[in-house]
């Protein structure tokens, strides 16, 4: 399974490439805004930043709703880097757009995912991936991970290549059951990521190997 880190954030990209784990980023105009970007010149300088911290896909979201705009703008955002997934909403010009970018070979991740038709029209159209928001279903008590497990199934019925990014991830345990049910990529925060490290018998036998080395002076 591949690791992305959502955010904007350029020292947790930083962090999470050092760590030797990461395969990509994902952005919104949300996390930009969090980071204080804003202006159409800022943002696309900071996908460039991103593309030279980072290896592999990031995705660039495009902020229009209508076809003509979102084509004028994506090829825009993968003209910056050959790195860049041009991300779509899931909407009907969205659909169109994603075909559109299929044929011209541009990468696209279509985003706002929440059933399973909708990823089934996304990957018809050729998105090479499609983000499905399993923590936001979660939040209205709707279980996340059986959309992921139904994307899953339709996709190997019939083998599409379209990959499976399972994104609102809140929890450690939220990138293990996506690991189970096989999603292909997860973007996550950091936090999410560095609290897989975590278990209370690692610290408690490595503070005893740690104290049994010291006898051995």
């Amino acid at each position: 399974m591949k690791f992305f880190i959502d955010t904007a954030n350029l020292e947790q990209i930083k962090e999470a490439q050092d760590l030797g784990i990461l395969d990509g980023v994902t952005t919104n105009p949300s996390l930009m805004a969090k980071e204080g970007i804003s202006g159409k010149e800022a943002i696309l300088n900071h996908y460039k930043t991103i593309c030279e911290i980072a290896d592999g896909d990031i995705s660039a979201e495009v902020l229009s709703t209508t076809y003509e705009e979102m084509i004028k703008e994506g090829e825009e955002l993968a003209a910056l880097h050959p790195n860049i997934v041009v991300k779509i909403p899931m909407i009907k010009d969205g659909v169109k757009a994603l075909k559109y970018f299929s044929n011209k070979g541009i990468k696209t991740n279509c985003t706002l995912i929440f059933s399973a038709g909708q990823a089934l029209l996304a990957a018809k159209a050729g998105a090479t991936y499609v983000s499905p928001f399993l923590g936001r279903l979660d939040d209205i008590s709707v279980d996340g991970m059986n959309l992921i497990e139904e994307i899953r199934i339709i996709f190997d019925n019939y083998m599409f290549d379209t990959e499976i990014l399972a994104a609102s991830i809140r929890s450690p345990m939220h990138i293990i059951n996506c690991a189970k049910i096989g999603a292909d990529v997860v973007t996550s925060p950091l936090a999410s990521i560095l609290n897989l490290l975590k278990h209370p018998l690692t610290d408690s036998g490595l503070a005893q190997f740690v104290a049994d080395a010291k006898k051995m002076d």
